[in-house]
């Protein structure tokens, strides 16, 4: 497995001595080269889980193994140590919102080669034709090295952003909600580009998502979380055609079926 999730708890404080149960003894695993759906409603707990993954969150008890090696519970917070590179070359995580990991000023193509600067031993010509190469990964061209970010649309946003994530190239790529912000048309676009670079690379996905088409298309297992607690996980086919758990089953009543119209309110 190229990750393993074990018994994973997250507790958050708050005020006047209240806490939040996030996640409650969270257990799941992923194969390399394999997709896995994290799938809830907002406050389910998948978003957590996967920060935790990715280091950017602090776990309250529990392990994540990476590559067969437990990684620290800690969140990131030294950036450019020994154990901050390792993980980002491990696990690479694109966002709903792309400028988060976009710099407003700065030329794609540059951004991206900064980033293989700080990781690989290339010279200046071998960066460039990676830059380029990554590029034409996730769909874009030559051009699109030049402009910056505001000069792009979303999906094109989106795909600088799985560039960016693959620069370094990891063996897991979290995608929390990644698509769900892009129109109908783009979101087809960029999920066939996704299945293609895992078939092409044997990349791992983590897909964090509401949406259980997107689910259905990409990935080929399922965990269903609520309220921080596993209700039902297998194969995505087998959760989203023949749900045992209430929870799932309502999440897939709530999904709009064709010709489906809102209530007219009287």
């Amino acid at each position: 497995m190229i990750l393993e999730v074990q018994q994973l708890t997250k507790v958050f404080g708050g005020s006047r001595g209240h806490s939040h149960v996030a996640l409650d003894g969270v257990s799941f695993s992923l194969p390399a080269g394999g997709s896995l759906a994290v799938v809830g409603e907002s406050g389910s707990g998948k978003t957590t889980a996967a920060r935790i993954i990715a280091g950017l969150e602090t776990a309250t008890s529990g392990t994540v193994y990476l590559d067969g090696h437990a990684v620290s519970a800690h969140a990131r917070r030294r950036r450019g140590t020994r154990d901050h590179r390792k993980r980002g070359r491990t696990v690479q995580m694109v966002f709903q919102d792309p400028f988060g990991s976009l710099d407003p000023r700065q030329r794609v193509g540059a951004g991206l080669s900064e980033l293989l600067a700080a990781h690989f031993d290339l010279s200046g010509d071998e960066r460039r034709a990676r830059v380029l190469e990554l590029l034409h990964q996730v769909g874009l061209d030559d051009r699109h090295a030049q402009m910056v970010p505001r000069s792009l649309s979303g999906g094109q946003r989106q795909r600088v952003a799985i560039a960016r994530a693959l620069a370094v190239e990891p063996q897991v790529l979290i995608l929390d909600e990644a698509v769900s912000a892009l129109d109908v048309s783009v979101q087809a676009q960029v999920l066939n580009l996704l299945v293609d670079i895992r078939a092409e690379t044997g990349i791992s996905y983590l897909f964090v998502s509401h949406d259980l088409g997107v689910v259905r298309q990409v990935t080929d297992t399922c965990v269903v979380l609520n309220r921080g607690v596993v209700v039902e996980s297998g194969a995505t086919s087998q959760v989203l055609d023949a749900p045992c758990d209430p929870y799932t089953q309502a999440l897939l009543q709530a999904v709009p079926r064709p010709g489906w119209k809102p209530r007219r309110r009287t």
